[in-house]
């Protein structure tokens, strides 16, 4: 395994140009994956005009967006770390709405908000099109190894001391959340692309091959 340092514009380059490169004749559902801290939404936002550029159609959503209701959320306490594990996202709702329907011989409308969380209510977003050949980039944290399909992954990968030292006291609660995630899931290995961020002005592209 190897570590290269990389220029986030560079980085954003590179992933835009493999992103490109890949089959026009379907729809391409992208996850970029990462705690808060590592900044997985400026990323995907970064994406966005370089993939444009590229001939790309491109709809941004955000897994922020997809969670459930307090009720749901908040069963077992605001400050629970297991319930923020398994809890806090509406998987189904995710899939359902954002990526199901970009799958071969789907509608190709995506939902892009489900449920805001500071009003705890839906959003009532309308549906918008991907056209043919077009690119979902979805942010969010702990979206990997939950069976949602996508035909890329990146994960923005912070070592223990960085994300405790980049989270802010208020959300210090969710660290057990992201052990556990890196324990049971290894978005470090089982993502198809890894970039470390400790540093976020010199992140460092992990070369498996």
């Amino acid at each position: 395994m190897r570590v290269r340092a990389i220029s986030a514009e560079l980085l954003v380059e590179e992933l835009a140009h493999r992103v490109a490169a890949m089959p026009r004749d379907r729809w391409l559902r992208v996850a970029v994956d990462g705690a808060p801290a590592a900044r997985p939404s400026e990323l995907a936002d970064a994406l966005v005009a370089p993939l444009r550029a590229l001939g790309r159609d491109v709809v941004r959503v955000s897994a922020g967006d997809f969670l459930r209701p307090a009720s749901l959320r908040y069963e077992f306490g605001r400050n629970d770390p297991d319930a923020f594990y398994c809890d806090a996202l509406d998987v189904g709702g995710l899939s359902r709405e954002v990526l199901t329907p970009l799958e071969p011989g789907g509608a190709g409308l995506v939902l892009p908000s489900l449920w805001d969380p500071i009003r705890d209510r839906a959003t009532r977003a309308p549906y918008v099109p991907v056209a043919p050949g077009g690119v979902l980039l979805l942010d969010g944290a702990l979206l990997l190894g939950r069976g949602l399909p996508f035909e890329l992954t990146v994960h923005l990968s912070l070592s223990a001391a960085a994300l405790a030292r980049s989270t802010p006291a208020a959300d210090a609660w969710t660290l057990p959340a992201f052990a556990r995630y890196e324990d049971e899931v290894k978005p470090g290995v089982v993502a198809d692309v890894v970039v470390k961020v400790d540093d976020p002005r010199h992140p460092a592209l992990v070369d498996r091959s």
